[in-house]
């Protein structure tokens, strides 16, 4: 862990959080910076997406649609024709929920660069309850030609995989949680677009992860460690494209592979690595996520305890897994 800049200690009951959002915030605000094309465009939730910041910076390179999902999408489209490099955000559930077919033929089809911001995604949205839990996104947008779809761990690496994204010349989706989580990274931790890394190594089994799931996917390795299980964790941000060298070797050294996604396992990240392996290594893989449900109103701590979303309840089929 500590060659990837990792934090020491992911059982420490103190461990520093913040929403993943306000690290996509900060890294739009540098990009606009960094590049005066970087555009940005939202569907009337500018605070709540943090896109506030660039809009304070840079009024005159912001633009508000209003409550208008399907004019967003296809807005960037048209700015992005234009040699700008837009940001769109709305709340996952509106967008890609809402405005699907206008991503897919104004922005895949004409492969433009436009860069699509799904925030309050997971059941950690909480008490708004199912119908803006978004939960079927990455679903959604790995099945469209041309789209890179993202999860950012933690606040940190959202800032640089939106950096990442504004020098990046396809489109792209970003999913954003809306919860204070914890923070894993540091500002030297790498990323890269189509990159998975190995964030602990292990030889019982691998415990694959993207999003809000990869601090539950190290606190249970840490809870396995002192029951004599070695899991290796590998934290894939980038789920389309797959970084397949790494998750192929990784499944083939120890034989073993559960998922583990904060949205539908059908689809999601456990179907892609499912299709990926049963391809090329045929290997068990336990799938956890949503299993073909909704999600329910509460608190995100309660929700991620009733779907089984926590380290206890990966460490459990962990111990099944290597039985």
């Amino acid at each position: 862990m500590n060659d990837l800049n990792l934090i020491k200690d992911v059982l420490d009951k103190d461990i520093v959080r913040e929403p993943i959002r306000k690290g996509f915030g900060r890294g739009l605000l540098s990009a606009g910076k960094i590049n005066v094309n970087v555009v940005a465009a939202c569907a009337d939730l500018t605070e709540s997406t943090q896109m506030s910041l660039f809009k304070k910076e840079f009024p005159e390179r912001f633009v508000e649609v209003g409550v208008a999902e399907q004019n967003l999408v296809t807005v960037g489209s048209g700015m992005a024709a234009m040699g700008k490099i837009p940001f769109v955000s709305s709340y996952a559930a509106f967008s890609p929920g809402r405005n699907w077919e206008q991503i897919r033929t104004t922005i895949c089809l004409n492969d433009r660069p436009v860069k699509i911001v799904g925030s309050h995604a997971g059941v950690s949205v909480g008490p708004d309850g199912a119908t803006h839990q978004m939960l079927e996104d990455i679903a959604l947008m790995r099945v469209l030609p041309n789209m890179v779809v993202i999860a950012p761990g933690d606040s940190l690496e959202a800032e640089r995989a939106t950096l990442a994204m504004a020098s990046d010349q396809r489109p792209t989706y970003i999913r954003l949680a809306r919860e204070a989580t914890p923070i894993v990274t540091t500002d030297k931790t790498p990323f890269e677009i189509g990159k998975a890394y190995v964030y602990k190594a292990g030889k019982d089994l691998t415990i694959m992860s993207t999003g809000t799931m990869t601090y539950q996917a190290l606190a249970a390795a840490a809870k396995l460690e002192k029951d004599g299980i070695h899991a290796e964790v590998i934290h894939i941000p980038t789920i389309k494209p797959l970084d397949e060298k790494t998750i192929i070797a990784s499944a083939k050294k120890t034989g073993k592979v559960i998922t583990v996604e904060e949205g539908q396992i059908i689809g999601g990240l456990g179907g892609a690595i499912a299709e990926l392996l049963s391809q090329t290594s045929p290997t068990k893989v336990i799938r956890m996520g949503m299993q073909d449900r909704f999600g329910e109103s509460g608190k995100p701590d309660e929700l991620l305890e009733h779907f089984g979303l926590t380290a206890k309840h990966i460490a459990v089929q962990a111990h099944h897994l290597v039985m």
